[in-house]
């Protein structure tokens, strides 16, 4: 039986860069929602969603936790102190809260892909920071409408309005503030709330006891003008509400929300609000702005249909967020638990689960079984009979199933667009210490890849070692670490390796030819290619422009198959080859010789030579760089960064410190932690996340070839 209505659902995600505070609000969170009893905090390596030995220790989220928790609006509860009241506006709200380190950006990028609406948290000192940017253009290819918070203005150098420019300035010009602070810093005491035109206190050990009170008088103007430009902006959203406006009518406050809600599904507007999670204020409105503004699966179906193809014809399939409909659902990561083994978290978009059920995993066309259902509150478990459409939940022990794949009932097969993840950009080497920890390493590496898409594992044909490849230092380590706590393995490790690309800059056409006549059969292989750069980040496109039967059409994929062998093999120094088109568009066979083999072959030799000729490069990962560092530091810091082939494209204040912005190579970044703490006395500190891959200079590119060879 469903328990609440879907329209009373809220799918959120709390983004942020990291340090803003994201998990100390989704505590809060938990203990005004009742589901914690206590309030666990990071820094005392107690928070309840960073449930992992690692995220305690580090203070740092590592793997999105998902959790469930009811609201009811403050003003229904202090209105109708009756439960029934409460229990009729009482709203159901999945949570997941994700990391901020750019090292575990998948774990953003597939949470967004299944959630309906997101609370970006950002620091009141800082504002916006690198990583704020990456998760907001990660949240707007999802169309994943946001409400802002202004975490942490009780810190020394806390600004609301600075912030607030910092959001319009760099990320969008419709954030628009529906509440305000009283007073900052150490006076920082409670919130204006510009809708209601009231304030709020926080009373009781952890501010749980919510006290409303008129505004103090010295902030009435300011708040009477913020009130004026936040009408104005909602009812330029809304016609009637505009006519009302211009005529002088009242508006109520219940129609604003209306108009405001409209306008933050489609992302016309951004409502931002504020407090201090730490102090405990602010949290209860920030849950009041999900309920009041944030969309229901049902509100988000016509932003964002539940788009999917029939997986035999590749028709496309429309479902509608309805129980009656036939079960949908789309894995979005998967974990391994101590306890229970594989857990597939999946968020139902049509239809229910039941337990027993079998599924078709429509990805790979295999069916599976929902043995056990689960609901998650962080780490802890409760198993259900059923989900229904707009749950978020996860599933026990099915084999076959990795992120992004799509869930459905086999008499009605539908697979819903993919998602899809950055390529690794650090490579290190890794070993077993003894001939036990071989095995133990396998298995290790084979379930930590299945739960994250960038951990990647090739080995090294020539040297027989293992690589292993990730998006950071700290994303590596952290993998190494599980390894040894969760699965026991000792390894040694060596030094990480930039993961470098090849391309080309020219077009070249080249022949290929594998023959080999013998007395009995032979084989014969005969292909011309043409080779031509793309532009970065579009990979490989292999065309296909034989006419007339040439080349049977049975041997085409398998030239296509030679080709992809011979970029992975590289041109120059041995690094995959990307942004490239090969056209097959001539060629010859022989009637009894020709196989798919002497075609492969032959599409290989096409490929390296005709590349050879194309003027191959070596591409190299570019990070863009944030340093924030005393004034006196600054000229030590730039000439580092310059010897370091960093161009400096800003350099800005902040509160009575300098922020550098740069793009730098990463070949030039390792061990960069250790030296800015030389060079600033301990003072500096950085954050670091991928840009876009650049060509490497002739010099270094010589040297990395030498070194390859």
């Amino acid at each position: 039986m469903r328990q609440y209505p879907l329209e009373k659902y809220r799918n959120i995600g709390i983004i942020a860069h990291i340090d803003a505070g994201k998990t100390t609000v989704t505590e809060r969170i938990l203990f005004y929602t009742g589901i914690s009893h206590k309030i666990g905090e990071v820094h005392e390596g107690e928070a309840i969603m960073d449930w992992m030995d690692q995220e305690r220790e580090r203070g740092i989220t590592i793997t999105a936790a998902a959790t469930t928790c009811f609201w009811t609006p403050i003003r229904y509860s202090i209105e109708g102190e009756n439960e029934k009241i409460k229990k009729e506006y009482e709203h159901r709200i999945n949570i997941i809260d994700t990391p901020g380190h750019v090292d575990f950006t998948v774990e953003v990028e597939r949470s967004l892909r299944v959630l309906d609406g997101g609370v970006v948290v950002f620091d009141g000192v800082a504002g916006v920071e690198p990583q704020s940017e990456t998760v907001w253009h990660q949240a707007d290819k999802y169309k994943v409408p946001r409400i802002c918070f202004i975490n942490k203005l009780d810190r020394m150098g806390a600004s609301f309005w600075d912030s607030l420019k910092s959001i319009e300035e760099r990320l969008t010009s419709n954030a628009i503030p529906i509440t305000l602070p009283i007073g900052l810093e150490s006076a920082f005491e409670g919130v204006i709330d510009l809708i209601e035109m009231k304030s709020f206190y926080f009373e009781g050990e952890y501010g749980e006891k919510v006290i409303v009170k008129e505004i103090p008088d010295n902030l009435k103007e300011e708040a009477q003008k913020a009130r004026h430009a936040l009408v104005e902006k909602i009812a330029e959203q809304n016609d009637i509400l505009l006519n009302k406006y211009l005529e002088g009518q009242d508006i109520t406050n219940d129609e604003l929300r209306h108009v405001l809600r409209d306008a933050t599904i489609d992302s016309k507007l951004v409502p931002v609000l504020c407090g201090s999670a730490l102090k405990d204020k602010g949290v209860q409105l920030l849950l009041d702005a999900v309920v009041d503004y944030l969309p229901s699966p049902l509100d988000i179906s016509e932003l964002k249909p539940i788009k999917g193809t029939d997986p035999k014809t590749g028709v496309e399939i429309i479902r509608k967020p309805d129980d009656s409909e036939s079960f949908t659902a789309l894995t979005f990561k998967i974990a391994t638990d101590p306890f229970i083994g594989n857990l597939t978290y999946f968020r139902v978009y049509s239809g229910k689960l039941s337990r027993g059920s079998y599924i078709l995993n429509a990805t790979r066309g295999e069916q599976e079984r929902a043995g056990r259902i689960i609901r998650m509150h962080a780490n802890k478990r409760e198993e259900v009979e059923e989900m229904y459409t707009g749950d978020l939940g996860a599933l026990v022990g099915l084999k076959n199933t990795t992120t992004g794949d799509t869930l459905c009932d086999p008499n009605f097969p539908i697979v819903l667009e993919k998602i899809t993840f950055p390529e690794p950009v650090i490579s290190i080497r890794i070993e077993p210490k003894s001939k036990a920890d071989q095995e133990k390493l396998g298995l290790a590496m084979r379930r930590l890849s299945q739960e994250d898409p960038t951990f990647k594992i090739k080995g090294d044909q020539e040297t027989g070692e293992t690589i292993i490849s990730g998006m950071g230092e700290l994303h590596l380590e952290v993998l190494v670490e599980r390894m040894r706590r969760e699965f026991g393995v000792e390894a040694n490790v060596g030094r990480p390796q930039v993961a470098y690309k090849e391309t080309i800059l020219g077009s070249s056409e080249a022949e290929g030819k594998y023959i080999r006549q013998s007395g009995g059969r032979g084989q014969y292989g005969h292909v011309w290619l043409k080779v031509r750069p793309l532009e970065r980040g579009e990979g490989f496109v292999f065309v296909n422009k034989i006419k007339g039967g040439i080349i049977p059409q049975e041997f085409i994929p398998a030239v296509e198959k030679g080709v992809k062998e011979a970029l992975d093999k590289g041109i120059l120094a041995g690094y995959p080859v990307t942004d490239i088109e090969v056209t097959l568009y001539d060629g010859s066979f022989h009637e009894v010789d020709s196989s798919e083999v002497a075609f492969k072959i032959a599409g290989s030799m096409a490929f390296q030579e005709a590349a050879k000729r194309a003027k191959p490069i070596i591409l190299e990962p570019i990070m863009k760089l944030q340093v924030i560092i005393p004034m006196e530091f600054l000229g030590d810091v730039t000439g580092d960064l310059n010897a370091k082939r960093g161009r400096i494209e800003a350099i800005s204040d902040r509160a009575n410190l300098k922020v550098i912005d740069a793009k730098v190579p990463l070949s030039e970044m390792f061990g960069y932690a250790t030296s800015l703490r030389s060079m600033t006395q301990g003072r500096g500190s950085f954050t670091m996340e991928f840009s876009h891959y650049e060509q490497v200079p002739s010099n270094i590119a010589q040297q990395i070839i030498e070194g390859r060879k």
